[in-house]
Order: C-alpha cells, then structure tokens, then sequence
C-alpha cells in the first residue's frame, strides 16, 4: 500500500532550538542553573559586546560568541547556519527577550519553533521596583535604537522619538527603553520644546543591578534636559497634573484663535464637520491640510487621528502663527504646520491618505493633479469653496483627470439674538468637494 504524500519523514532531523536568554548586568548571578546550563553546553554563543564580557569566563574553550553589536542584520544568518550544523546555540538577550528585545525581531525572521525562550524580569520591572510604581499601568516605549538627532517636529512620524511624545499624548505612565544617543537628557529637551515640561515628573535609573546603580528622581524636566546621565538607563516618566478629557470632535469656533481685527479664517464647525466625516479619517491616517488658516480642520483630524499625524502649510505668517497657538492651546502633537505656499515642500510629507484644501494660494489646478499621483489608493480629497470660480477649475480638473467626485452645497444659518427674541442669520454659502483616489486593481 502506498503512504500519504503528505506523510513526514520519519528520518527527518530534528532542530536544537536555539535558546534566548535573558540576562542582566549582574551576570551569571542573575541566572536559574538550567539557563547557565545551557550557555556552558553552547557551541555558539550570540551577544552584545557588553553582555559577552560578563560570560566569558564560564564558556567553554571551543565554545565560539559572536557579537552582534553593529550587526543584528546577520544573526538570523548566524543561528540558521549554526543549527543547519547541529551546533547548540544560545543567544544573550537584555531581561525578557520579548519585551522590545531581540526575540520577536528574531521570530519575524527564523520559524518559531527554531528558539526556546528563557526570560529573565524585564527592565521596566526593575525600574518599576525600584520607584514602587506597577509596571503593568505603564505605556512601554522604545528608542533604543539608531542615534535619532535632537528632536525636529517638521519630521514628525520619522524621528526616532516620536513615539515618546506619542505616548505623552495619550498615557499618564511611561517607561522609555534608551540608547547610548537617544539619551533622557534629550527626551527631556524634546518634551520641554513641546512645552509638556510641566505635564510630567520624571525619574531615571542607571546601571540596573550594577554596584553603580542609581535612582534619580529630584529633577524636573528642564533640570533633566541639561543633566548627563551614566548609560545604560531607564526612564520613567508620569503626569504631574491631570489630563483634561477633550472632545475630539465638533470643536465650537471659539476654542479656536482667529486673526484679529480681520475676519479670521477658519472652517465653521457644521462645515468642518461634514468635510471631516467625508474625509473617512482612520485611527492612523496620514492627513495634508493645505491652507491651514487658523488650523482647525487639521487640528480636530489630529484628534481624530490619533495614531497617524497632520501635516499643514499655511502662506500667510499671521495666520500660522495663530494655527500653532491653537495647536499648543489645544494639546495637540501629531501635527506639524509649515510656513509656506503650496506646493513648496510637499515632496517631503509621506503620501497622504486624506488632504483637504481650504486655500490653494491660485494654484489649485496644478495641487489636485499634484495631489491626486500623491493619495493612497482608496484615498480623499475634500475641498471647501465659496467662490464659483474655484469650484469651476476644480470640477473642470478632476474631469479632466477623470476622478470619481461630487459636491455638497452648503448654507447653514444660526440662531442670533435680537431683543428678546431670536432670528437666522445666514453663514456663507460652501461647495464641499469629495474626490476619491481609485483602488488599485490586483494583477
């Protein structure tokens, strides 16, 4: 009779898992005997240059290490070859491999089965210890990873740190996992330049498990932006004041500064709130608002959006000074305002998955076509105008370019006093445009 096809091999090899270790700067003291066990039986041992130093004295003479220091690229490659040569292998993660470690960018690369996880208490446990604050309340963050500079808003999702003032935004706990350059002196600096220096308290501990270790907690944020602190560390940071609870949408007008004494530009809220539902914001849309005005569109979309992020541009100085105001005043930090004229520096935004034009600065032809090779499939551009002109070049160009579109007409009037009564006074009258960017079409 003959077997399944799809039966194995019962002479197929069998694969020692290569083993993660957690470990920490007090060495093999730190360990179970089953964890030493494994790394003295080891034919190849994979770690930092620090965490080799604290083995080496109880590796075996043929036992190799490599250092991955500089070239984590190259361990999959590493374990894969050991283990094709039946050799024991054994990698030195920092505490719990999968807490922001090696083991998941390992497991994203080799099979599952091809490791056997032996954690150790994770960072963010011994710092907590040490400040008698419950880890599980906290939001864990890291940059440790390649030197991301001195914090630039106009960068805005690509720099290294974001995903602190992310987090700033939305948690009261946090515990940071750094790097020898993304250091807590310039995670303080970047929360002072975001004028959240007064939010939170922080605290930093140095040397975990080391006879040097320290725990420092008496300086405010300013103070930890000018301080050196010995690496490596720990950042703890919690909220000194209570978050308010905004509303995250249908702001009233008057939340948001407006040019004085000239009739300030902002989108009215029963507009702005049509234009935002028909712009189909998802938790992590990318967002272009162009000809920001006094920015409330973009700023509600960052609210909206809280884990994507706005980028607008605005002509006029005034006009962006006061968007940035309004930015501040409302607490909003996944949202970055160029001063300028479209299109000028939107080659450095990543392509958007929603943009609305609010002002085109007479260049709105050429900004839609722009616009439309820039949107992501299945994305919006929403329009607002209040002259016919406009709405003609701006029809006349997406038929042109043939893109699904259609307007929406808008005339709201609101109550108004008048003695001891209430009449209408009518708001001007708004084209709403939707276009959508068509799918692409699988192949």
């Amino acid at each position: 009779m003959n077997q399944p096809t799809d039966q194995m091999s019962l002479d197929a090899p069998t694969i020692t898992p290569c083993r993660i270790i957690g470990v920490h700067d007090d060495g093999a003291a730190g360990l179970t005997d089953r964890m030493l066990d494994h790394i003295k039986a080891a034919d190849l041992v994979i770690g930092g240059t620090r965490t080799l130093k604290l083995f080496e004295t109880i590796l075996t003479s043929d036992c190799q290490s490599l250092d991955l220091t500089g070239s984590l690229m190259k361990v999959p490659g590493w374990i894969r070859g050991a283990q094709a040569a039946g050799k024991r292998v054994v990698v030195l993660a920092t505490g719990d491999p999968l807490c922001h470690g090696i083991a998941g960018f390992l497991q994203s690369r080799l099979c599952i089965e091809a490791f056997e996880i032996l954690p150790n208490l994770s960072m963010v446990q011994l710092a907590c210890a040490r400040l008698g604050i419950p880890w599980n309340e906290l939001e864990i963050v890291s940059v440790h990873s390649k030197d991301a500079g001195e914090w630039d808003r106009a960068r805005g999702l690509d720099h290294g740190l974001y995903p602190v003032l992310h987090a700033a935004q939305h948690h009261d706990r946090m515990a940071i996992f750094t790097s020898p350059e993304n250091t807590p002196d310039r995670i303080a600096r970047m929360l002072v330049a975001q004028d959240l220096q007064e939010d939170f308290q922080i605290a930093v501990v140095e040397h975990i498990l080391r006879d040097s270790e320290r725990l420092i907690t008496d300086l405010t944020i300013k103070q930890a932006a000018e301080h050196q602190f010995a690496d490596p560390n720990m950042v703890l940071l919690w909220r000194a004041k209570a978050k308010p609870n905004g509303v995250l949408f249908g702001l009233a007008d008057d939340r948001f500064a407006q040019r004085k004494p000239d009739k300030g530009l902002i989108t009215k809220r029963e507009v702005r709130a049509v234009s935002l539902a028909r712009m189909q914001l998802r938790r992590d849309s990318i967002v272009w608002d162009i000809g920001a005005g006094s920015g409330s569109v973009g700023l509600e979309a960052a609210r909206i959006a809280r884990d994507g992020y706005i980028y607008a541009i605005e002509k006029n100085e005034a006009d962006a000074r006061i968007a940035e105001q309004n930015r501040r005043h409302l607490g909003v930090h996944n949202y970055c305002l160029l001063h300028s004229k479209a299109p000028d520096g939107l080659d450095q935004w990543p392509d958007p998955d929603a943009v609305f034009i609010g002002g085109s600065g007479g260049n709105l032809s050429d900004l839609i076509r722009l616009i439309m090779t820039r949107l992501k499939p299945d994305g919006t551009l929403i329009m607002n105008f209040v002259t016919i002109e406009n709405l003609s070049v701006a029809t006349d160009t997406l038929k042109e370019l043939g893109v699904d579109w259609d307007v929406t007409q808008m005339q709201v009037s609101r109550s108004r006093p008048i003695l001891h009564m209430h009449r209408f006074a009518a708001e001007n009258l708004v084209w709403i445009i939707s276009a959508q960017q068509k799918k692409e079409h699988s192949q």
